[in-house]
Protein backbone atom coordinates (compact mmCIF):
# COMPACT_ATOMS: atom_id res chain seq x y z
CA UNK A 1 0.00 0.00 0.00
CA UNK A 2 0.94 3.29 -1.11
CA UNK A 3 1.50 6.32 1.40
CA UNK A 4 0.69 8.81 -1.76
CA UNK A 5 -2.80 10.63 -1.48
CA UNK A 6 -3.83 13.11 -3.85
CA UNK A 7 -5.10 16.49 -2.52
CA UNK A 8 -7.99 17.79 -3.84
CA UNK A 9 -9.33 21.80 -3.60
CA UNK A 10 -12.64 22.69 -3.99
CA UNK A 11 -13.89 26.35 -4.88
CA UNK A 12 -16.68 28.32 -4.68
CA UNK A 13 -17.04 32.16 -4.06
CA UNK A 14 -17.99 32.19 -0.74
CA UNK A 15 -16.85 28.51 0.89
CA UNK A 16 -19.85 28.45 2.99
CA UNK A 17 -22.01 25.80 1.20
CA UNK A 18 -21.49 23.82 -1.67
CA UNK A 19 -17.48 23.69 -1.62
CA UNK A 20 -18.14 22.68 2.37
CA UNK A 21 -20.44 20.13 1.13
CA UNK A 22 -17.60 18.35 -1.19
CA UNK A 23 -15.12 18.88 1.06
CA UNK A 24 -16.50 16.85 3.90
CA UNK A 25 -17.62 14.42 1.26
CA UNK A 26 -14.42 13.49 0.07
CA UNK A 27 -13.05 13.53 3.59
CA UNK A 28 -15.10 10.15 4.26
CA UNK A 29 -15.86 8.50 0.71
CA UNK A 30 -11.99 9.27 -0.69
CA UNK A 31 -10.24 8.10 3.05
CA UNK A 32 -7.01 6.85 2.45
CA UNK A 33 -6.58 8.14 -1.25
CA UNK A 34 -7.65 11.56 -0.84
CA UNK A 35 -7.12 14.59 1.41
CA UNK A 36 -9.80 17.03 0.64
CA UNK A 37 -10.00 20.72 1.26
CA UNK A 38 -12.21 23.90 0.41
CA UNK A 39 -11.90 27.85 -0.12
CA UNK A 40 -13.35 30.56 -1.92
CA UNK A 41 -12.78 33.59 -4.10
CA UNK A 42 -14.68 35.89 -2.04
CA UNK A 43 -14.80 33.73 1.58
CA UNK A 44 -18.01 35.01 3.61
CA UNK A 45 -15.97 34.15 6.86
CA UNK A 46 -18.68 32.00 8.45
CA UNK A 47 -19.55 28.13 7.12
CA UNK A 48 -23.78 27.76 6.50
CA UNK A 49 -25.64 25.85 9.43
CA UNK A 50 -27.60 23.91 6.69
CA UNK A 51 -24.45 22.54 5.55
CA UNK A 52 -23.41 21.26 8.86
CA UNK A 53 -26.33 20.20 9.36
CA UNK A 54 -26.64 18.25 6.17
CA UNK A 55 -23.40 16.69 6.84
CA UNK A 56 -24.68 15.50 10.02
CA UNK A 57 -27.75 14.06 9.23
CA UNK A 58 -26.39 12.07 6.53
CA UNK A 59 -23.33 10.86 8.74
CA UNK A 60 -20.47 13.31 7.17
CA UNK A 61 -17.64 15.13 9.44
CA UNK A 62 -19.70 18.47 10.14
CA UNK A 63 -17.11 19.70 12.29
CA UNK A 64 -13.72 21.90 12.06
CA UNK A 65 -14.62 23.85 8.84
CA UNK A 66 -14.05 27.30 8.24
CA UNK A 67 -14.43 29.75 5.52
CA UNK A 68 -11.37 30.77 3.88
CA UNK A 69 -9.54 32.43 1.27
CA UNK A 70 -8.12 30.38 -2.09
CA UNK A 71 -5.15 32.74 -1.42
CA UNK A 72 -4.17 30.07 0.90
CA UNK A 73 -3.45 27.38 -1.28
CA UNK A 74 -1.82 29.46 -4.02
CA UNK A 75 1.33 29.70 -1.90
CA UNK A 76 4.66 27.77 -2.27
CA UNK A 77 4.43 26.45 1.14
CA UNK A 78 0.62 25.12 0.62
CA UNK A 79 -0.33 21.59 -0.25
CA UNK A 80 0.11 20.52 -4.03
CA UNK A 81 -3.24 20.35 -5.52
CA UNK A 82 -3.19 17.24 -7.51
CA UNK A 83 -6.76 18.69 -8.46
CA UNK A 84 -9.13 21.58 -8.39
CA UNK A 85 -12.99 22.00 -8.92
CA UNK A 86 -14.83 24.71 -9.45
CA UNK A 87 -18.30 23.58 -7.82
CA UNK A 88 -20.13 27.40 -8.14
CA UNK A 89 -20.55 29.13 -12.00
CA UNK A 90 -18.93 32.11 -10.54
CA UNK A 91 -15.96 30.65 -8.96
CA UNK A 92 -15.38 28.72 -12.78
CA UNK A 93 -15.72 32.21 -14.33
CA UNK A 94 -13.04 33.80 -12.44
CA UNK A 95 -9.46 34.15 -12.72
CA UNK A 96 -8.04 31.64 -10.47
CA UNK A 97 -4.35 31.78 -8.95
CA UNK A 98 -1.86 29.95 -10.23
CA UNK A 99 -1.55 26.35 -8.54
CA UNK A 100 1.24 25.33 -8.14
CA UNK A 101 2.24 21.46 -9.42
CA UNK A 102 0.04 22.41 -12.17
CA UNK A 103 -3.50 20.66 -11.15
CA UNK A 104 -5.90 19.14 -13.30
CA UNK A 105 -9.36 21.42 -13.16
CA UNK A 106 -12.92 20.69 -13.78
CA UNK A 107 -15.91 22.52 -13.14
CA UNK A 108 -18.60 20.33 -11.00
CA UNK A 109 -21.43 23.33 -10.76
CA UNK A 110 -24.78 22.55 -8.83
CA UNK A 111 -27.26 25.00 -7.61
CA UNK A 112 -26.64 26.91 -4.61
CA UNK A 113 -28.54 26.05 -2.06
CA UNK A 114 -28.32 28.93 0.02
CA UNK A 115 -30.25 31.19 -1.86
CA UNK A 116 -33.18 29.17 -1.77
CA UNK A 117 -35.71 31.00 0.27
CA UNK A 118 -39.13 29.73 1.65
CA UNK A 119 -40.09 27.53 4.66
CA UNK A 120 -37.01 25.99 6.81
CA UNK A 121 -38.50 22.36 5.19
CA UNK A 122 -37.96 23.96 1.56
CA UNK A 123 -33.97 25.27 2.83
CA UNK A 124 -33.19 21.85 4.22
CA UNK A 125 -34.44 20.39 0.78
CA UNK A 126 -32.15 22.33 -1.04
CA UNK A 127 -29.27 21.23 0.56
CA UNK A 128 -30.09 17.58 0.47
CA UNK A 129 -30.49 17.64 -2.81
CA UNK A 130 -27.00 19.98 -3.20
CA UNK A 131 -25.52 17.05 -0.83
CA UNK A 132 -27.24 14.34 -2.88
CA UNK A 133 -25.77 15.68 -6.59
CA UNK A 134 -22.12 16.59 -4.75
CA UNK A 135 -21.88 12.60 -3.56
CA UNK A 136 -22.75 11.74 -6.96
CA UNK A 137 -20.12 13.13 -8.30
CA UNK A 138 -17.64 12.48 -6.02
CA UNK A 139 -18.49 8.98 -5.49
CA UNK A 140 -18.01 8.80 -9.84
CA UNK A 141 -14.53 10.25 -8.98
CA UNK A 142 -13.48 8.31 -6.51
CA UNK A 143 -14.31 5.42 -8.62
CA UNK A 144 -12.06 6.85 -10.97
CA UNK A 145 -8.74 4.37 -11.94
CA UNK A 146 -6.38 7.24 -11.60
CA UNK A 147 -3.04 6.02 -11.37
CA UNK A 148 -3.77 4.18 -14.23
CA UNK A 149 -4.96 6.70 -16.79
CA UNK A 150 -3.92 8.42 -19.08
CA UNK A 151 -4.20 12.64 -18.38
CA UNK A 152 -6.48 13.65 -21.81
CA UNK A 153 -8.99 10.63 -20.70
CA UNK A 154 -8.98 11.04 -16.99
CA UNK A 155 -9.64 14.99 -17.84
CA UNK A 156 -12.49 14.44 -19.98
CA UNK A 157 -14.37 12.04 -17.33
CA UNK A 158 -14.04 14.92 -14.87
CA UNK A 159 -15.63 16.82 -17.27
CA UNK A 160 -18.30 14.48 -17.61
CA UNK A 161 -18.88 14.01 -13.85
CA UNK A 162 -19.59 17.39 -13.79
CA UNK A 163 -22.33 17.11 -16.02
CA UNK A 164 -24.07 14.65 -14.01
CA UNK A 165 -27.59 15.29 -12.77
CA UNK A 166 -27.92 18.29 -10.90
CA UNK A 167 -25.56 20.57 -13.14
CA UNK A 168 -26.08 24.55 -12.29
CA UNK A 169 -27.94 25.46 -16.05
CA UNK A 170 -26.74 29.53 -15.41
CA UNK A 171 -24.12 31.86 -14.30
CA UNK A 172 -24.89 34.02 -11.51
CA UNK A 173 -24.82 32.10 -8.28
CA UNK A 174 -22.84 32.95 -5.11
CA UNK A 175 -22.52 30.80 -1.97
Amino acid sequence: MTDHHFNVLFLCTGNTARSILAESILQKEGRGLFKAYSAGSQPKGIVNPLALKTLAAYGYPAEGFRSKSWSEYATPDAPKMDFVFTVCDNAAGEACPIWPGQPMTAHWGIEDPATVEGTEIEKQRAFNEAFRYMRNRIVAFVALPIASIDKLALGRRLKDIGRLEGASQSVGHSE
